[in-house]
């Protein structure tokens, strides 16, 4: 597969005119080469690539990035990338704009020089937004896990514990069925805290009659799930119904719709239409979802700010919402991977008001 990312890479470095790219963000090294230590940088040209680590890695990167020349780079690491690029007589390389600071930039530019310094954005996350099938098989296995995660969960769940309980629960039980970590702090928001988008779990004792919400998800062999259901402690008012029937609604029928040719913005006005004409819309402040991948939030954005056109390949989250400060919220979330002909879910948990007594 990394062979297949490096041609990639290399169509897109032709498009923008580069005869060589510096990779330092840790995702993307990972991504073009399978190297998983925690330091290195990447230089790849039309017909090079270079993998530099430190000595701690010197025998693990040959056996990961297996189409790469892995050079062990000296005490300050641009120095070996100058006297690479100058070897190869590079003129000018392109970097990582969102990823090197001012200062960072001056040191490298101060050291690289004559060689240029151009700036690139999202070169590879451009490539990392389209999932190829070793990295759905991955995926789906993430949301299996944070499926059974939920099952587990309910199983738990009653008035007398408190949300970081429940949260150390969950996390205990990723780790313990394949996980590295969760995907991102875990979220138990139980009544007023649950109109809290992003309520990570706090202190408070789960009480009963109130919404308890649990968006979290099972960092997995590099990739990451993320879920949300919202379930009901004791007996639930008819406004607790309420807001969840529309929020339920607005997922359902933007998971109908969703289909490659759409934008961002298209797919996003689905669930907010519906949510706005019921009365909410002034409660439903973020987008409907984002991308999903190596890291929990990835391009492309489901939201009323995004014209990216959505293609098969890509995974997104959809998980509108409605929350009211002082009563609570709901958030029902899946993972789905966009398809030829529409989308496909990776995550099956139980979308039912679910009451527990």
């Amino acid at each position: 597969m990394e062979k297949v990312r490096l041609l990639k890479l290399r169509e897109a470095m032709v498009e923008q005119k580069l005869d060589a790219v510096f990779i330092t963000n840790a995702f993307n090294r990972k991504y073009l080469s399978g190297f998983t230590g925690s330091s290195g940088y990447l230089i790849i040209t039309l017909n090079q690539a270079i993998l530099l680590t430190d000595f701690r890695y010197m025998t693990q990167a040959p056996a990961q990035a297996h189409y790469y020349e892995v050079i062990e780079h000296g005490p300050k690491a641009i120095e070996t990338v100058k006297e690479i690029l100058t070897k190869y007589a590079i003129t000018q390389v392109g970097f990582e704009q969102n990823e090197v600071t001012y200062g960072l930039h001056q040191s490298y530019a101060a050291v690289l020089n004559p060689i240029k310094l151009v700036p690139t954005d999202q070169l590879v996350e451009k490539l990392r937004m389209f999932k190829d099938s070793a990295e759905l098989i991955i995926m789906q296995e993430a949301a299996d896990l944070a499926d059974q995660t939920f099952s587990y969960i309910l199983t738990k769940l009653k008035s007398g514990v408190s949300e970081k309980e429940i949260a150390l629960d969950m996390e205990i039980y990723m780790r313990k069925h394949g996980a590295t970590s969760s995907s991102f702090d875990t979220i138990v928001a139980s009544g007023e805290r649950s109109a809290l988008p992003h309520g990570v779990a706090s202190d408070r004792i789960l009480q009963t009659n109130e919404f308890v919400k649990l968006d979290f998800g099972a960092y997995y062999n590099g990739y990451c799930s993320d879920l949300t259901r919202t379930v009901v402690l004791g007996k639930p008012t008819d406004k607790h119904k309420e807001i969840y029937d529309i929020v339920l609604e607005a997922q359902l029928q933007t998971l109908d719709k969703l289909k490659p040719g759409m934008t961002g913005r298209e797919a996003d006005a689905v669930a907010r239409d519906i949510i706005r004409k019921a009365g909410y819309g002034d409660h439903f402040g973020h987008g409907t979802g984002h991308g999903l991948g190596m890291e929990i939030h990835e391009a492309p954005r489901l939201s009323f700010q995004s014209d990216v056109v959505l293609e098969a390949g890509m995974v997104v989250t959809v998980e509108p919402g409605i929350y009211i400060p002082g009563f609570g919220g709901v958030r029902i979330e899946d993972d789905v991977v966009l398809t030829e002909n529409g989308i496909r879910i990776l995550t099956h948990s139980s979308k039912d008001f679910i009451v527990i007594d």
